[in-house]
C-alpha cells in the first residue's frame, strides 16, 4: 500500500518538519515543495496498518499545521508490484 502525505506547517519549520519526517517508519520519501504545501512525505508498507500508523505520526509532527493524505489506488499505475 502506497499513501501520500502534502503538509503544511509554520513557516520557517519545513527543515525540521522533514527531518522528523524521515524517522518515521515506513516513510520512503520526504521533499520539500514550493506551493500550497510545503512537504511531500510518501509512506509505503504491506500492511495497511503500518501505513495508516506512518500516517498518524506524520499528522501529529510539531509544525504541521495541516495535511492532506492521499492513498494511491491498487493497480492504477505507478510501479506496484503484481501479487
Amino acid at each position: 500500500m502506497i499513501a501520500y502525505v502534502l503538509a503544511t506547517c509554520v513557516p520557517g519549520n519545513e527543515k525540521a518538519v522533514i527531518a522528523k519526517m524521515k524517522g518515521i517508519s515506513n516513510v520512503t520519501e520526504v521533499n520539500g515543495v514550493m506551493g500550497k504545501y510545503d512537504v511531500f512525505v510518501k509512506i509505503e508498507a504491506k500492511d495497511p496498518s503500518k501505513v495508516d500508523l506512518a500516517i498518524s505520526k506524520a499528522r501529529n509532527v510539531e509544525h504541521i499545521t495541516s495535511t492532506v493524505t492521499m492513498p494511491a489506488i491498487y493497480g492504477q499505475g505507478g510501479t506496484v508490484d503484481e501479487e
